[in-house]
């Protein structure tokens, strides 16, 4: 799927969209979308990169509709998206879910893990077992059901970061939204992650679309790499092509800053 198609029923559209920002001091505008088209196949992998302000960022909190869009449209399965109140949002949050870029800081100390896990399923009305399904969810990113009783701080970083992600699937979500969900960790920790993140997808069949700056993250998990600079997309491949025969300066950069990539 290419950016800026139609999209078949269950794609994450966005088309000519703009986000602008005024300047704490000053009149200054700054245009941190300036025009982004991008379409996620149902399914579908893909790794959203760029250097810091690029904009990639902005465009994560848009599709999550955190942040209203100032020109153009953001779509799921045809439907369109904006920031509203949990009832309008109630379908979207069922198919579309997050992992926070430092999870440890996300998950209420206070809770069980049994809670953290079904917040969703309450939030968003789901029938069923809910301790049930979080003991489901927690298997699928390899936590053993006993983590349930457990609360964040009893936790390390990698688990912390394994109950994001069952978090997420706990709704039946088709798709997840990830900020740069292994940037905390150490080098074990990381690849377990990355590791989950794909068994997940493969087996569960669930859509991703992880920003980072880390194209060795892209490589690791997606089908297709989109690389952002100065708000707008500036080149978007598969991933094989990404790496080997990037097209763009900013594509480049981010391969020269990770030389081992070209020797994998």
């Amino acid at each position: 799927m290419t950016a800026g198609g139609t999209g078949p029923a269950g794609s994450l559209q966005a088309r000519g969209v703009r986000r602008m920002y005024r300047r704490h001091r000053g009149p200054e505008v700054v245009h941190a979308l300036a025009g982004v088209d991008l379409t996620v196949a149902e399914g579908e992998r893909v790794g959203i990169v760029g250097a810091s302000g690029s904009g990639k960022s902005t465009l994560l909190r848009l599709l999550l509709a955190l942040e209203p869009v100032d020109a153009g449209e953001i779509t799921y399965a045809a439907r369109p998206i904006r920031p509203g109140g949990v009832r309008e949002l109630r379908w979207y949050r069922r198919q579309v879910q997050y992992v926070p870029q430092d999870p440890a800081g996300s998950l209420d100390p206070r809770r069980r893990v049994a809670d953290l896990v079904a917040e969703p399923l309450r939030r968003l009305r789901v029938d069923g077992d809910h301790r049930a399904r979080a003991a489901e969810v927690l298997i699928a990113v390899g936590l053993e059901a006993g983590f349930l009783d457990r609360r964040p701080y009893q936790l390390s970083g990698g688990q912390c970061q394994r109950v994001a992600i069952a978090r997420a699937l706990a709704p039946g979500a088709r798709m997840i939204l990830a900020d740069e969900p292994v940037s905390g960790l150490d080098l074990p920790l990381r690849q377990q992650v990355l590791a989950v993140l794909d068994e997940v997808c493969r087996t569960v069949g669930t859509g991703l679309v992880i920003v980072t700056h880390d194209l060795s993250v892209v490589s690791r998990l997606c089908d297709r790499g989109v690389v952002m600079d100065g708000g707008r997309i500036v080149e978007d491949a598969a991933t094989a092509d990404l790496l080997t025969r990037p097209a763009h300066p900013a594509t480049r950069r981010l391969l020269d800053s990770i030389p081992r990539l070209l020797t994998a």
